[in-house]
């Protein structure tokens, strides 16, 4: 008898777990942040908000794995939070003038197909797999890029960061890629079930 590795995506395991909790934390702190880089807030509550959220993006994947609670849900949210937060705020930047746009497609472009490569790993070896090391220092030089633009850096400096992040963006893209390619063709084919 042959067992499909396929699982509904309601099969994720635990989802209330504190880092879970920390994570859906960050997401309820985008829409102000959001906000307040729109209406160009307070700095220093755009400031704090940020850090607040940053620091839930460190704690939570440390706390998983030293509690020993790292879930498949956590997998998800993670990066889902993390891409969700960087569009809303490159984009929030965007439309303030501080960012070019081509900067943000190229970030939803990136996260989209990085997302859409891990439907499709889900769904052809029944695995979520975690974000590359690649994915989170691209996301780290959205945080500084972000940062020099609410901080209004100097021409200069800000053609550094934009430029910078957007070679981190195509190499993690590229790692991201490979991986697909290589966990795409190991997985069993369908007509074998």
């Amino acid at each position: 008898m042959t067992h499909s590795r396929r699982k509904p995506w309601s099969d994720l395991g635990t989802f209330w777990t504190f880092p879970n909790v920390l994570t859906l934390l960050r997401l309820a702190l985008i829409l102000p942040i959001t906000y307040l880089i729109l209406v160009e807030g307070p700095l220093v509550w755009i400031t704090m908000l940020v850090v607040t959220a940053l620091a839930t993006d460190y704690f939570d994947g440390r706390l998983a794995r030293w509690s020993h609670t790292v879930s498949n849900w956590g997998k998800v949210l993670d990066p889902l939070v993390d891409k969700l937060g960087a569009a809303l705020v490159v984009m929030a930047l965007t439309m303030r003038g501080s960012l070019p746009e081509w900067f943000f497609f190229a970030i939803v472009a990136r996260d989209f197909i990085i997302f859409a490569g891990g439907v499709i790993i889900r769904a052809r070896t029944g695995r979520i797999v975690m974000s590359l090391m690649s994915g989170k220092i691209a996301v780290t030089g959205i945080s500084l890029t972000v940062l020099a633009a609410l901080l209004q850096a100097d021409p200069p400096v800000m053609q550094f960061c934009i430029w910078g992040t957007s070679a981190l963006l195509v190499w993690s893209l590229v790692r991201y890629i490979f991986r697909f390619t290589v966990l795409v063709r190991r997985a069993p084919d369908s007509n074998d079930n």
